[in-house]
């Protein structure tokens, strides 16, 4: 499956890097499968191709060909899964945003993404991981409409824990907008600002070093869907307590869908348990499986 793609020269100023890519998934007029087109471009984000998944969907790498997230950095991801196509977007490594440098805007990320009718998107991007020093603006927004779904995790890593840089990012700013049918569902606003209101403290993460967030919905379903699905993915989660290796929560949104909030000592204790939490939802509003995205290594 080969993307049609246009590539344009991104543009560069001494304060500024703006990358944009634009892509849409649409449903093969003659067979069930998804295909990927790209519309726009420019460096340093881009897809290479397509891969075809069981069951007709359509899965796709989302590139940062420079390694990461700059200082001043631009970068706008607009994604449109059409009417009755699925579609799988992870990214091939963990989001690394690099130092702040000195007199450059903050780096901003926007990631807008449009789910038609009868369509599914299943984002699932490796972790981020802001290094020491970095001010970092992310803003996602996403519409469902009329029987649309939509599997998101994310998980914040607290640094390089290599190089023993734990929280010490800048700033990191985090914007989330949902809408199902024209309506909000979920809104959220996070600023974290390590240096003057420590992350370590009990009311942020406390002993835990890594967060993710899960949403999970799917437009049209009965409420008593969504408090079933609650209940089932609360018993295949520890109960929110410190001093375990991982603690969750779990909650229905106002309707057409649940967010899953979970802190943990590494990513890989929050993802293993994030994939479980994803196969049990996708069978239960989809009666299919969840299938791993294939990376590339």
């Amino acid at each position: 499956m080969l993307p049609m793609s246009t590539t344009s020269t991104s543009l560069t100023s001494p304060h500024r890097t703006d990358g944009r890519l634009n892509i849409h998934f649409y449903l093969s007029p003659t067979t069930p499968q998804t295909n990927l087109r790209v519309v726009e471009q420019t460096p340093p984000l881009r897809v290479v191709r397509g891969f075809n998944q069981p069951g007709g969907a359509a899965m796709a790498h989302l590139h940062n060909v420079s390694g990461g997230v700059l200082g001043g950095d631009a970068l706008t991801v607009t994604a449109t899964v059409g009417p009755g196509a699925r579609a799988q977007l992870t990214t091939p490594g963990a989001t690394r945003v690099y130092r702040h440098r000195s007199g450059r805007p903050d780096a901003v990320q926007t990631t807008c993404f449009t789910i038609e009718a009868g369509g599914l998107l299943e984002y699932l991007p490796d972790p981020l991981i802001p290094f020491a020093g970095s001010r970092y603006r992310q803003t996602t927004r996403i519409a469902l409409a009329d029987d649309a779904g939509l599997f998101w995790w994310e998980i914040i890593a607290p640094g390089r824990e290599t190089r023993d840089e734990l929280f010490a990012y800048e700033q990191l700013d985090m914007t989330v907008d949902i809408t199902a049918g024209g309506r909000p569902i979920a809104i959220e606003r996070l600023r974290l600002e390590p240096s003057a209101r420590p992350v370590t403290s009990t009311v942020r993460l406390g002993p835990y070093r890594y967060f993710s967030t899960f949403y999970i919905c799917r437009t049209g379903q009965p409420e008593a869907v969504w408090i079933d699905l609650e209940q089932e993915l609360v018993a295949l989660t520890p109960s929110a307590s410190m001093g375990q290796a991982t603690t969750w929560a779990v909650s229905t949104l106002p309707r057409d869908g649940l967010v899953v909030r979970g802190l943990g000592c590494t990513g890989r204790d929050l993802q293993t348990t994030l994939i479980e939490l994803w196969q049990a939802a996708k069978h239960r509003l989809y009666n299919a499986p969840a299938i791993l995205p294939r990376k590339l290594y």
